[in-house]
């Protein structure tokens, strides 16, 4: 069975570099902006990623949604605060989003169970 959480790290990896190897001024300032934009400043980084989180589902980004599950989860999130946010994302989206949200669900799960197999195992 494929562990969908590496398998989105390392296709994730693959391509970025990819994708930063031709050098392109442009694209990599994006990136550079979208790194820096999600630093400490006014709002604590966990806020920011919640509202990263909300954004991406609304926009039905589901590699965004993942990158920011990810990262609230290394922040030390909780299922709770993530679950509200999604509450929040998905009243605004709609029920359009719900796909999305079993996708997100999926991926918490998957990075719980990751969690907990690096901590017994």
């Amino acid at each position: 069975m494929s562990d969908i959480v590496d398998d989105f790290n390392a296709y994730r990896e693959k391509m970025n570099s990819r994708i930063l190897e031709d050098n392109n001024k442009i694209i990599k300032r994006i990136f550079n902006l979208d790194t820096n934009a999600y630093t400490e400043g006014a709002l604590n980084v966990k806020t920011k990623e919640l509202l990263g989180l909300v954004a991406s589902i609304v926009l039905r980004c589901d590699d965004c949604v993942r990158y920011h599950l990810e990262t609230c989860h290394k922040e030390g999130l909780t299922k709770e605060e993530v679950v509200e946010s999604l509450s929040i994302a998905t009243l605004v989206g709609g029920t359009i989003v719900i796909p999305h949200l079993r996708k997100a669900y999926e991926f918490w799960d998957a990075l719980e169970a990751k969690a907990s197999q690096s901590y017994y195992g």
